[in-house]
């Protein structure tokens, strides 16, 4: 019996995992050029989608950073993805959030609308159940700052773009484990 997967030797039970989870992976690598493009080389080269990336310095004395992404899968493409990553040179930890218990996550959006003169006041009773604050503003158009999980912003521009025209730039997920233990 040949070893293939392509030859049908692993009986495909194994595969009947196709439901698709959304998990934030957090990756704690060397700060040091080439290293973000080790890791989305990794998850091109395989055909794994980055849905938010995030990367900031947090330990300029041990000069490490943290890379905070969003991907999907199946639990089994999951696996595979924190153990490849985990196999990168650069890499000293990585954390999947998702599954390791209690984290926190938060996006920052800008938004911009450009809205005619009778709409404005639903635009602000908008932008005031979101608590968004303004940024910045010209004649009929205004930019707003909202911040929080992904699905609350996605809300605000699903009903503001009902109001008038907008321009979005997104940060991608931010997030860290609230136990140190995690």
């Amino acid at each position: 019996m040949s070893s293939n997967l392509y030859e049908g030797s692993i009986p495909p039970a194994i595969f009947h995992d196709n439901q698709v989870f959304s998990h934030t992976i957090s990756v704690i690598v060397d700060n040091e050029a080439g290293v973000l493009a080790r890791v989305v080389g990794l998850f091109s080269g395989r055909g794994y989608n980055i849905e938010s990336l995030t990367v900031s310095e947090i330990d300029k004395n041990s000069q490490l950073s943290r890379i905070n992404l969003v991907t999907s899968g199946t639990t089994q493409i999951l696996e595979q993805i924190k153990a490849q990553l985990g196999r990168l040179v650069p890499v000293h930890n990585v954390i999947d959030l998702t599954s390791k218990g209690p984290s926190v996550s938060r996006e920052l959006a800008l938004v911009r609308v450009d809205v005619k003169d009778d709409l404005i006041d639903e635009l602000f009773k908008i932008s005031r159940i979101f608590t968004c604050k303004i940024v910045g503003l010209d004649k009929n158009s205004y930019v707003f700052e909202i911040i929080g999980k992904t699905a609350r912003i996605d809300a605000f521009i699903e009903l503001v773009s009902q109001i008038g025209s907008c321009e979005i730039s997104r940060t991608g997920i931010v997030a860290i484990s609230i136990s140190r233990d995690s």
